[in-house]
């Protein structure tokens, strides 16, 4: 699985685990909705600055969006 897919599932598993939207996300990170459904489908190819904010959201490390899922 490529860093962009794993990010995308990492994105949603942290989202969902803090109970928040993608709206929400999207407006705690100051980014589009449809960037964050992007995101999470892994059709996107987010900017470290996007990641930092993505994480800080989401209160995890950078690396943690970054790690592969554990099945």
């Amino acid at each position: 699985m490529d860093a962009v897919a794993i990010l995308g599932l990492n994105v949603r598993k942290f989202r969902k685990l803090r109970g928040m939207t993608q709206e929400q996300l999207a407006l705690d990170t100051e980014m589009e909705r449809s960037y964050v459904s992007d995101l999470e489908r892994g059709t996107r190819n987010p900017s470290v600055r996007a990641v930092e904010r993505l994480a800080k959201s989401l209160a995890v490390q950078p690396y943690q969006l970054l790690m592969p899922v554990e099945n």
